[in-house]
């Protein structure tokens, strides 16, 4: 089976270290093990990436089109901006789970709106870094059928 790609946005590389009272103590190396772990029992591997730039997200989304299974995107800033990630996972045919650390909803105005919302199978808010493994594990059972 392809593997499920977890994607990270704009200062999700500072986990661990950025705003901890917001965000936890750990690390972005944790969570991807948390999301290999978790993907483990299902028999899938998982990629991760993360960046700053909203073109090599939008580049990995395309190429998940051959290559992934599902993907799991915490799209951190590029939520509530990026009109370019939605049409490129408006492109991707496979499941989409969309995953944030904090709950958006309780914090300022402007984070209330998601674009990447409007495609996702399934959003997981405020469940700390714990999400991710929420947001794999359902990946899996979309991808499997």
């Amino acid at each position: 089976m392809k593997p499920i790609l977890v994607l990270n946005g704009p200062n999700l590389n500072l986990l661990g270290t950025r705003e901890p009272e917001v965000y936890g103590r750990e690390t972005l190396a944790d969570v991807e093990a948390l999301c290999a772990a978790t993907a483990k029992p299902y028999g899938i591997e998982v990629v991760c990436h993360q960046s700053n730039r909203e073109y090599e997200i939008i580049d990995w989304i395309h190429e998940a089109r051959e290559t992934a299974a599902a993907i799991v995107i915490n799209p951190g800033a590029f939520t509530h901006s990026s009109i370019a990630i939605l049409d490129a996972l408006n492109a991707y045919t496979g499941p989409v789970i969309e995953i944030h650390i904090s709950n958006i909803h309780r914090r300022e105005t402007f984070r209330h709106h998601s674009y990447v919302s409007r495609r996702a199978d399934a959003v997981i808010v405020g469940a700390g870094v714990q999400g991710y493994a929420f947001a794999v594990e359902r990946a899996a059972r979309l991808a499997k059928g």
